[in-house]
């Protein structure tokens, strides 16, 4: 009995993590086959564009400012050993647009967003509002879940594209005024190795981050227990769970588009 302890401990953690993801999955499934289907919101949609786009452009335009500089210092350091300086205008741009770019824009939107999407209906669960609209005959999924889901899977590839540029900037910036690189030399370097495939893919996967954030918040938020150390929970797991699948989907997305 002693021996088999851990393993039935194990088994009953698999057991609980397939059953949570059947559950995340299921809910998924549900808000994609409401999209196309009325009624519709544009109001809530409209809101929520607001919410996660424009307001989360400020904390994606300066991640991705510092993080051009610092990926062109780093480049260049690592390149000066092998008298390769002249690759960081290139590394930078291609850095940024595929990697760099989706995934750190990606993990901040979850840290904004999927945090005030989860501790919002959380709140409108623990105060009954949820309640009061299937008393209204409004389906909560489709008020709440949908426009949510909708706006993140539009707007962040929009930050995403803003991130690259600015991105680009910053390693623009630290390599002209720090690094010493002639300013049209470098950006010309930027032009000639960055292919469209290359921001085309750091697009599709800003649609995917936005579109698993949403779902995490949401799904954690209609999912929170009662009370405010429910909705704490719930705010907590939405993050975590966001930037993990964040993290995960990154790289199956990167075997797609790069394996061959």
């Amino acid at each position: 009995m002693t021996l088999t302890a851990p393993l039935a401990a194990l088994g009953r953690m698999t057991l609980a993590l397939l059953a949570a993801t059947g559950r995340v999955a299921l809910f998924a499934a549900a808000i994609v086959s409401h999209i196309f289907r009325p009624p519709f919101y544009p109001r809530e949609f409209g809101q929520a564009l607001m919410q996660i786009g424009w307001f989360s452009l400020p904390v994606v335009g300066l991640t991705a400012v510092f993080t051009g500089g610092a990926l062109a210092l780093q480049i260049y350091s690592g390149g000066a050993r092998f008298n390769a300086e002249a690759v960081v205008p290139s590394i930078v741009a291609i850095g940024m647009v595929r990697e760099l770019g989706p995934v750190l824009g990606g993990l901040m939107v979850a840290a904004r967003v999927a945090s005030s999407i989860a501790a919002e209906i959380g709140t409108m669960k623990v105060t009954e509002q949820i309640d009061a609209l299937v008393t209204l005959s409004t389906n909560p999924l489709k008020y709440l879940a949908v426009p949510r889901v909708l706006a993140a899977t539009l707007a962040v590839p929009v930050l995403v594209a803003v991130g690259d540029a600015i991105g680009i900037a910053g390693g623009w910036m630290v390599g002209v005024q720090r690094l010493g690189f002639n300013s049209a030399t470098y950006l010309q370097n930027t032009a000639d190795f960055l292919e469209v495939w290359d921001v085309t893919s750091g697009l599709w996967k800003g649609a995917a981050f936005g579109f698993i954030v949403a779902v995490m918040g949401c799904y954690h938020g209609m999912n929170s227990g009662r009370g405010a150390q429910g909705v704490g929970a719930a705010t907590k797991a939405a993050v975590v769970g966001a930037s993990v699948l964040i993290l995960a989907a990154n790289y199956l997305l990167t075997e797609v588009f790069f394996s061959a």
